[in-house]
């Protein structure tokens, strides 16, 4: 009998169904070893060795797969292609062959079907050290920079703070938006609109709306029209021309060709505009999906290809199966002339093989629908159908445009019109599409000047960083890889360095900004984007064996090392702001300290006196009960933590757990972070809180 290993329970039951009595499955319940949570477990003088441990809680769990390993020969290890499945591919056959010399295969899949883990099976392979060096480095480098970097930020600003090599850079990104808008200065502007009725043979008046692109042919730029005073006198001139006619009347069919199928960052992305998921949600459905749901009459299979993917690439199967169901399904009309081939922009792509695809596109989202829960259904319809249309044909538009000038030419106003001729590929994709539609116009039919509206507009601040444009962002600058995008953000909640508004706009607080201008200060490479996505290249350097783990980690860390003793010495301790209050329990005066929740009133002779008072924290959540006030963060006598309205007492809507903006689509209510900083939903009497207490 072989044993086959694999890092999920779930994973281990479809992967089961599919071999035969030959072949035990058993999962590894994700990493088996890895670095202490105690001390660094990096020795930096001796190459980087690391000192590896296996986790308490997976102590039981390595106990019964040494068991029963002890009397197999061949031991299959089938985990996640990537780097963190191949570094525990890595440390499973090193704790496993311990006790004796045995028969290690590495099988790798790209979707947990049949006929995939056969071939499999057929085809191992030895594991991949590059790989499995990339990762370590990964590991080193974001151990360094967080058990190095963190204990000053406890001595300079306050105690429970953290910094990390990728989460550091992103918080900088959030903080710098977060301070264009404040210091945005908004400009005036101001644009024309004219209103005319065009008038064509017999057929009946039709009314036009227009803008104003062009005085004298020249092209209206932004800030041409600076204020009123500009604005009234275009106007005026405008009224004293009284011959206007038609002098552009054009329409033209316009292409629109479907998306590439989804990589993570797009899913991501995709998942939080259309269905409002977090990225760590759809990254924990996807995982669902991919490893495997009961359907009926059929046996448990995984439903989508490995989700954690910077690739475009479709395998020719795959393409064959949608264009098949296309024609069946749609008709020929629907299907695109010829096969739509994807190829990877992006050189961060060297791992991944295939992009996120339903494993078996006949597996229709509706015909499944009861086998899945209503999270899984909505992301699968969504995969499923972006990965479908990337084989069907154009989306046909039909654009017009209509400009319309005085006799002397001076002044141009112009429509812009687009309809929709043929879906293609909306059919089953939708996409923000608007449709305008202007009247039958033709060239030389005389216009008649009904009204001319000057509009007062001003410059906007640019737009606070939703998760799904955060991650567009740091894709953009090559910052992390398909498994750290979620991650990364959920660390920044955690460590209460951002927020979300009701609006899900993700709001630094006090906190973050001091972290990230300490960082910004002081350790400008930690922060800086470029630096990072160079880091990220070199990892990508040592998967595919160009460059080596020692040299790489070293001169990283070496200048790192030096330039930390000195800020140790040269930063000054944050200082903590003064009042006029006085201190109810000693008579000092009270001073506001940050702390790792913000800023609270403290008794300057701390530790002596231990009076402190919380600062009401606004979350800029808008309170669900009255639509007016905003959540704010309290405590009790206690000192206990609260949050409630800002219009207390008028207002008593409160709630325990901090607040996360998102709303639980079962009752309605807010969602907050209990203790364990898990989300759940603020109504105790709703259906998911009930589930959980049984």
């Amino acid at each position: 009998m072989s044993l086959v290993i694999v890092e999920s329970p779930t994973k281990a039951k479809t992967i089961k169904g599919f071999l035969g009595s030959k072949y035990r499955v058993e999962s590894s319940f994700g990493h088996i070893r890895d670095l202490p949570k105690s001390s660094l477990g990096v020795d930096v003088k001796k190459d980087f060795q690391i000192k590896y441990v296996i986790p308490q809680k997976a102590k039981k769990n390595v106990k019964v797969l040494k068991e029963k390993a002890k009397n197999e020969k061949e031991i299959i290890l089938a985990t996640d292609e990537d780097r963190e499945g191949e570094a525990i591919a890595y440390h499973l056959k090193e704790i496993l062959s311990q006790n004796r010399a045995k028969n290690f295969k590495r099988i790798v899949f790209h979707e947990i079907t049949k006929e995939a883990i056969l071939e499999a099976i057929k085809n191992p392979r030895d594991i991949d050290l590059n790989l499995v060096d990339a990762q370590k480095a990964r590991r080193i480098l974001d151990r360094l920079v967080g058990y190095k970097l963190s204990p000053l930020l406890w001595k300079k600003i306050a105690s429970g703070l953290s910094a990390g090599r990728v989460q550091s850079a992103a918080l900088k990104l959030i903080v710098d938006r977060e301070r264009e808008i404040q210091n945005f200065k908004p400009e005036e502007y101001w644009e024309i609109f004219g209103l005319f009725k065009i008038q064509h043979c017999d057929d009946n008046d039709k009314i036009i709306k227009t803008q104003l692109t062009k005085i004298n042919q020249q092209k209206l730029k932004q800030f041409d029209i600076k204020n009123k005073e500009m604005a009234v006198k275009i106007k005026e001139k405008i009224l004293l021309k009284d011959l206007w006619e038609v002098v552009i009347a054009e329409k033209k069919e316009i292409l629109k060709n479907p998306l590439p199928p989804y990589i993570t960052a797009t899913l991501q992305q995709d998942a939080a505009y259309k269905l409002g998921f977090s990225a760590q949600k759809t990254m924990l459905i996807a995982q669902q999906l991919y490893e495997g749901v009961n359907i009926k009459n059929y046996e448990r299979i995984g439903l989508i290809t490995y989700m954690r993917t910077d690739s475009v690439h479709l395998s020719q199967k795959a393409i064959s199966q949608f264009r098949d169901f296309i024609e069946k399904n749609f008709g020929k009309r629907y299907l695109a002339s010829s096969l739509r081939i994807f190829k990877n922009k992006s050189k961060l792509s060297q791992e991944a093989h295939e992009a996120i695809r339903p494993t078996n596109i006949y597996f229709v989202p509706e015909n499944i629908k009861s086998d899945l829960t209503p999270d899984q259904y909505k992301l699968y319809n969504l995969i499923w159908s972006r990965a479908l249309a990337t084989q069907m044909s154009s989306a046909i538009f039909e654009n017009t445009l209509i400009n319309i000038e005085d006799a002397q030419r001076e002044f141009t106003f112009e429509a812009k019109g687009q309809i929709l001729k043929f879906e293609g590929f909306l059919k089953v994709y939708q996409m923000r599409l608007k449709e305008t539609v202007l009247p039958e116009i033709f060239l030389s039919d005389k216009a008649q000047l009904q009204e001319v509206n000057p509009q007062q507009k001003f410059t906007k601040p640019p737009a606070r960083f939703t998760e799904s444009s955060l991650i567009k962002t740091l894709k953009d600058f090559g910052i992390g890889r398909p498994s750290t995008y979620a991650p990364i953000i959920e660390t920044l909640f955690k460590r209460q360095y951002i927020i979300k508004d009701e609006n899900k706009k993700l709001i630094p607080q006090e906190i973050g900004f001091a972290v990230s201008d300490l960082l910004s200060n002081h350790f400008p490479q930690i922060v800086d984007v470029n630096f990072t996505a160079h880091m990220e290249d070199e990892l990508d350097e040592i998967a595919s064996g160009k460059k080596s783990l020692i040299p790489t980690l070293k001169n990283f860390y070496e200048p790192f090392e030096k330039l930390l003793e000195e800020k140790y010495k040269e930063i000054e301790k944050k200082e903590d702001e003064k009042t006029d209050r006085i201190c109810p329990k000693c008579g000092n005066f009270v001073v506001i300290k940050l702390g790792r929740f913000g800023k609270f009133y403290s008794c300057s002779k701390y530790p002596e006196c231990d009076f402190t008072e919380n600062i009401l924290v606004s979350t800029h959540i808008k309170c669900p009960q009255c639509k007016v006030g905003e959540i704010v963060e309290r405590k009790t006598r206690r000192k206990k933590i609260f949050y409630s309205c800002s219009r207390y007492p008028d207002c008593k809507y409160a709630m325990w757990d901090k607040p996360t903006g998102h709303i639980c689509s079962v009752c309605g209510a807010l969602m907050g972070l209990n203790r364990w900083k898990k989300e759940k939903c603020s109504n105790k009497e709703c259906s998911t809180n009930l589930k959980t207490k049984s």
